[in-house]
Order: structure tokens, then sequence, then C-alpha cells
């Protein structure tokens, strides 16, 4: 019996060991005393939050919810077809299926801030499409800037003709009509520091 009861105590004695040596062992965390929030922000990994104001991120915050017609916090394909459905609109699978490809992985709210972010922080490959685009309009260094008009209230997200106007305002147009290609693209795909420097200078 005595054997018994001195094994009892040994193995309390082991058990009380390592609880004893646990909070020693977090006080140094502890001397940080982190919020329950930064320890969350941490695990995303994300800081697309700071990229948007509160305002902003409200915002999005309500287009996710109307856009997650299941309310199951992913915005998935039938999700998108159902939004556009609701504005009247009938996608394709394949646009559907390359909207849902953009994202890396599934579109929570935090997938779809990123999507934004990406979108609105430009980046080489934009303008490679910006250069692109208004390369196939170049004859020779210039822009029939008639031609470009047509285009730009005929095709793709259409511009009214005071868009053009206040867009036309902007540039450089010869007496002929024409623009020159080189000068619209720097002024198109320049980012705001040297937009400000060239206003300073």
């Amino acid at each position: 019996m005595a054997d018994k009861d001195k094994k009892v105590k040994k193995k309390k004695a082991k058990e009380d060991a390592p609880a004893e040596e646990a909070p020693a062992a977090a006080a140094p965390a502890g001397d940080r005393q982190s919020s329950r929030g930064s320890r969350k922000a941490k695990r995303t990994g994300s800081n697309v939050f700071s990229m948007f104001s509160q305002k902003q991120v409200a915002e999005f915050k309500e287009a996710f919810q109307l856009m997650d017609h299941d309310k199951d916090g992913i915005i998935g394909k039938n999700d998108l077809r159902a939004t556009f459905d609701s504005l009247g609109r009938l996608a394709s699978e394949k646009e559907l299926d390359e909207m849902v490809g953009e994202a890396s992985g599934p579109i929570n709210f935090t997938q779809l801030l990123t999507l934004f972010a990406n979108r609105m922080s430009g980046g080489s490959d934009e303008d490679d499409v910006v250069i692109n685009a208004f390369k196939t309009f170049d004859e020779e260094g210039k822009i029939d800037s008639e031609r470009l008009r047509h285009a730009l209230m005929t095709w793709g997200d259409k511009f009214s003709a005071d868009e053009v106007d206040e867009a036309y305002d902007q540039m450089d147009i010869d007496d002929k009509g024409y623009i020159d290609t080189t000068k619209l693209i720097a002024m198109l795909t320049a980012s705001a520091e040297e937009e400000e420097g060239g206003e300073a200078a």
C-alpha cells in the first residue's frame, strides 16, 4: 500500500511540475500583452484592411453580403450568377469561371478586399494592357482622335460624349486631329509621384 501511495505522489509531482514550468515559459509572451485582435491579424497574414478607409471597408462588406446569396461567407460561381441575374444581366459559364479564377482561393471577404486592392494598386500588367490597347490604334506614332472617340463610345464600357471630351481636354491633339501615341501612353501610365514631379517642374 505504501508503494502505491508513493507512485501516486510521484505522479502528482510530475503533473504539477510541468504546470509550474508552463507559466514561466508563457511569461515572456505575457509581457507583450498582445490583444486578441492583433493575434487575429497575425493569423491572417494580411494587411489589406490598412489599404482602405473604414468607410470603404464597410461599403465592401455591404457589397459582399449582397453578393453572398447563400450566406455561407464565400462568394462562389452560383453567388455571382445570382448577383448578375438580380442586375438583369446573364453571365456565361466562361465569364463566371474567369471571375472565380481570379482569386487564389475561395472568395471570402478578405480575399475580395485583396482582389480590389490588387486592381486599385495598378501594376506593370495593367500598364502593359494600356500600352497594348492604345498601340492597336497607333499609326506611325499617332492616333486618329475620331477613330479613338468612336471606339470609346461604341465598345466595352462605353464612354459618353462628355466623358470623351473631358479626356481629350487632357491630351495634346494636333491640328489634323491626331494624338501623339507616346505622350498619351506616358500620361496614362505615369505614377502619381511622376505626375506630381512633372507639375512641380
